[in-house]
C-alpha cells in the first residue's frame, strides 16, 4: 500500500532510502531519479521519513530492504546494472554508466510482471524509435560491446566440424532462482545441446570464478564428455559468438547477444527476450503472449527500460553516448594494452601515466634517460616524453624488439597549465613520431590520412565542436582577467589579425616550423604579409607565468598594434578576422570557430585543404572536411582520463569535465601560487 502523502508529494520534496552501500558507491543514482529529489542512506534502526526504499534487485542483499519497505508501507524499487553496464567489472569498482529501475519487478524475475515485461505486453513502437533501435543494436554488434567490455577480444581457433556454445553460470545466482530454473536445467540443456548436434564440438562457457575454485557452476564436469570442451579464461562474447552455429542458454544475457547475432537461441530457463516468439523455448511464461521482432525487444530493454548516465560527469545520458563512451574506453584500453617501461618521468608524471596506460597495462618506471638492456626483458614498450628518445633508446628498442612511443599532453587539457603541474586529462601515445613532427609521419597523420570517417562519427565531431565552442573551452583554459575592447577607431576597416606567441624553446617549433623560429621572426612576417592589418599579439601563457622562453625584446613592439597578456584566447579568436601562427594550437581552436587561420609551420592541422600555409608537406594530400579533422585530432587521436576515478573517458566527457572544474575554479589555487614562486626563484638562480 501506498501512503497517500507519499503519492501526493511532488518529486522535488520525495526522499528515496537505501541501505545497500554499492547504491552510495555509484554515482549515478543521484541523476537517474529523477521522481525522487534525494536518495539518502537509512543507518540499521534509522526513523528518518522516506517516500520508497531502493534495493538492489531481488538478489539476497536486498532481503533487508523489501522487508523494511514492507514494514514501513513504502514501495520498492528494485535498481540494477542496465544491460550495458561498462569497461569494467562492478566487483572491480567500476562505475556502472547504466541502470535499471523497476517499479514492479526486475527483468529477470519470471514468476511475477517486471515493468519490462509490462512494456513488451502493451507497447507500441513508432517507425523512428526502431530505426534508432536498429542504428544502436548494430553498433553494438560492429563495436563488439556487451554487458561488461573487460575481456579480450580474440576470436577461437578455427574448427573443422561445426560448434554448439552452451553458457553455464554461477550456481544460485538470482537470475536462476527467478528464471523459472534450477540445477536440473542445466543438465536439460546440456543434454539437448549434445543431442541436437551430434557431429558438434560443444563450447562451454563457463565463468573465471568457477575455474580458480572461488566459485561453484554447473557444468564444470561436463568436459568428461568427448565432444564437450570447457572455455574459462575471460573472453569477449562476441568471439564465442562468432564461432557458434547455435547458442544455449538458460538465463543468461549472452543469449540475447546471440538473437542480435542472428543466431538460434535455445532458452531452458525464462530470461526478459524469451517467451515472444523470438528463441527456442524449454519453458512457457503464461503471461507472454504476444509476439515481438527483435527491434521491439531491443527497443523496449535498451532504450525505455534502462536509463543511462555519465558516470564520471554525473549527468544523464543516452544509449547512443554510452556506446560511444564504453567503445572509446574500449579502443584506448586495447590500444595500451601490455608491458611497459616508462623512462626519464619525474614522479609527478608517474603519479597519472598509470592511469592513462590503463587496466590492461603494466608499467615500470626507470629514472635517468637510458635503460640498461636487463631493464628491457620481459617488456613489449618502452614511451618517453616528447622528443627524448635519443638514438641509444632508439637502438636498444631495435634490438630488443620494443616498440617505441612518444607522449604528450593532448589538446584539450586541464584547466590550468602544465607548467603549474596541473594534472592533464588527455595525452598523446604516438607509435610513430608526435603530432608536431612535420618531418615524420605521427598515428595522427596516419589516422587524418587513411580513416574512413563515418557520418556517425562526423556528427559526433561537430557537436563536441559546438560544445567546446559554446563553453569557450581550449587546452588550457587559463581564463583572462577582463574581455578585451578593441580601439574601433584605430581599427575602422582594417583586418583584425591574432599572432599567438609560442615557447620558443618548445620541441613543437624546433620540429613544426623549421624556417620561423621566434615570436619576432613571426611578428616580422605577419606585418610583411598583412602590412594594413590590425595586429593584436598574445603572449603564450606559460611565457608570460616566468617558467618559458619567449619574451620579445622593446624592438618587436613596433610590429603589433597591441599586446594583450590576461585576456581569455578563446575571447580574443573570437574578436579576430585571421589568426597567424607559426604552429600553435590556437589555429586549430580558431579554425573550430569559423576564423581563417594562415600557418607559418606545419602544424598537424595544415595541408588538409582548411588552411593558408606557407609550407607544405608530400604526405598530406588529401582534403579535410572541419569535422574530419575534430574527429581525428579530439575523438580518436588522444587518450582521456577522468582524473578522480583514474578510468579512461573520451574528448566528450573530458570537455565536460573542464567546464565542472573551471566553474569550480576562483583564481589560481594557493597550491599552484607557491609552486609558481618556488619556480621562478629557482630558476633565477640558474
Amino acid at each position: 500500500m501506498h501512503n497517500d502523502s507519499t503519492v501526493l508529494r511532488p518529486s522535488y520534496h520525495r526522499v528515496a532510502g537505501y541501505l545497500s552501500k554499492g547504491l552510495a558507491r555509484w554515482n549515478i543514482i543521484r541523476c537517474l531519479l529523477p521522481e525522487y529529489s534525494r536518495q539518502v542512506r537509512l543507518k540499521p534502526g534509522s526513523r528518518q521519513p522516506v517516500d520508497a526504499i531502493l534495493g538492489w534487485g531481488l538478489k539476497p542483499t536486498s532481503k533487508q530492504a523489501r522487508r523494511l519497505a514492507t514494514r514501513r508501507g513504502l514501495p520498492y524499487i528494485a535498481i540494477e546494472d542496465g544491460f550495458l553496464r561498462s569497461l569494467g567489472l562492478g566487483v572491480n569498482y567500476s562505475q556502472p554508466h547504466s541502470l535499471v529501475v523497476d517499479y514492479s519487478g526486475i527483468y529477470y524475475d519470471a514468476t511475477r510482471p517486471s515493468d519490462l515485461e509490462t512494456l513488451l505486453a502493451e507497447a507500441t513502437f513508432g517507425t523512428d524509435e526502431l530505426a534508432r533501435a536498429d542504428q544502436a543494436m548494430q553498433r553494438l554488434r560492429r563495436l563488439r560491446l556487451s554487458k561488461y567490455n573487460h575481456a579480450p577480444d580474440r576470436p577461437l581457433e578455427p574448427a573443422d566440424r561445426p560448434r554448439v556454445l552452451v553458457i553455464d553460470q554461477t550456481r544460485d545466482d538470482a537470475s536462476i532462482t527467478h528464471g523459472m530454473a534450477d540445477a536440473g536445467s542445466f543438465q536439460r540443456m546440456l543434454a539437448n545441446a549434445i543431442d541436437d548436434h551430434p557431429n558438434a564440438e560443444i563450447l562451454i562457457k563457463t565463468h573465471p570464478d568457477v575455474i580458480a575454485g572461488r566459485k561453484q557452476g554447473y557444468l564444470t564436469r561436463a568436459s568428461a564428455h568427448p565432444r564437450c570442451r570447457l572455455i574459462g579464461n575471460d573472453i569477449n562474447p562476441w568471439a564465442l559468438i562468432d564461432a557458434a552455429d547455435a547458442v544455449y542458454v538458460v538465463t543468461s544475457q549472452l543469449g540475447f547477444e546471440a538473437l542480435m547475432a542472428e543466431k538460434p537461441v535455445h532458452c531452458f530457463g525464462m530470461p526478459f527476450y524469451a517467451g515472444w516468439g523470438l528463441t527456442r523455448d524449454a519453458l512457457r511464461c503464461e503471461r507472454r503472449q504476444r509476439e515481438r521482432t527483435l527491434l521491439e525487444l531491443f527497443a523496449a530493454a535498451y532504450l525505455r527500460y534502462c536509463r543511462y548516465a555519465n558516470p564520471y560527469t554525473g549527468q544523464v545520458s543516452t544509449l547512443e553516448a554510452t556506446i560511444d563512451l564504453i567503445a572509446d574506453q574500449k579502443r584506448q584500453r586495447d590500444r595500451l594494452a601490455g608491458r611497459w617501461l616508462a623512462v626519464g618521468f619525474s614522479s609527478w608524471k608517474r603519479a597519472f601515466i598509470t592511469d592513462f596506460l590503463g587496466p590492461a597495462s603494466s608499467v615500470r618506471f626507470i629514472p635517468g634517460d637510458h635503460p640498461r638492456p636487463h631493464e628491457l626483458e620481459g617488456r613489449d614498450s618502452l614511451v618517453v616524453w616528447g622528443q627524448k628518445a635519443t638514438d641509444k633508446i632508439k637502438a636498444l628498442c631495435r634490438q630488443h624488439g620494443l616498440e617505441l612511443w612518444r607522449m604528450e599532453d593532448g589538446f584539450v587539457r586541464s584547466v590550468g597549465l602544465g607548467v603549474d603541474l596541473i594534472r592533464p586529462l588527455s595525452l598523446a601515445f604516438d607509435s610513430r613520431g608526435l603530432y608536431y613532427d612535420a618531418d615524420h609521419e605521427s598515428d595522427l597523420e596516419r589516422l587524418l590520412t587513411e580513416t574512413d570517417f563515418e557520418p556517425t562519427l562526423l556528427a559526433r565531431a561537430g557537436r563536441l565542436r559546438q560544445r567546446l565552442t559554446e563553453l569557450k573551452l581550449s587546452k588550457y583554459n587559463v581564463q583572462g582577467k577582463t574581455r578585451p575592447s578593441l580601439p574601433m577607431d584605430a581599427i575602422g576597416s582594417r583586418p583584425v589579425v591574432l599572432v599567438p606567441g609560442q615557447v620558443e624553446s618548445d620541441a613543437s617549433i624546433a620540429y613544426g616550423s623549421p624556417e620561423i623560429k621566434t615570436n619576432q621572426a613571426l611578428l616580422e612576417a605577419v606585418r610583411q604579409n598583412r602590412p594594413d592589418a590590425f595586429v593584436i599579439y598574445k603572449p603564450h601563457p606559460d611565457v608570460v607565468s616566468g617558467a618559458r622562453l619567449g619574451l620579445l625584446d622593446k624592438t618587436a613592439r613596433t610590429l603589433y598594434d597591441l599586446e594583450l597578456v590576461d585576456c581569455d584566447i578563446i575571447d580574443l579568436i573570437e574578436l579576430a578576422d585571421e589568426i597567424h601562427t607559426m604552429c600553435s594550437l590556437t589555429g586549430f581552436e580558431g579554425l573550430m570557430r569559423g576564423v581563417e587561420v594562415h600557418t607559418y609551420g606545419l602544424p598537424f592541422y595544415a595541408g588538409w585543404g582548411l588552411t593558408r600555409d606557407r609550407l607544405s608537406s608530400p604526405r598530406r594530400q588529401r582534403q579535410l572536411t572541419l569535422d574530419a579533422l575534430v574527429a581525428g585530432a579530439l575523438l580518436l587521436y588522444p587518450t582521456y582520463v577522468d582524473p578522480v576515478t583514474g578510468e579512461f573517458c573520451n574528448a566528450d566527457t573530458a570537455t565536460e569535465l573542464m567546464q565542472q572544474q573551471r566553474d569550480r575554479r576562483s583564481g589560481l589555487p594557493l597550491r599552484v601560487r607557491l609552486y609558481r614562486l618556488y619556480r621562478n626563484l629557482f630558476s633565477k638562480r640558474q
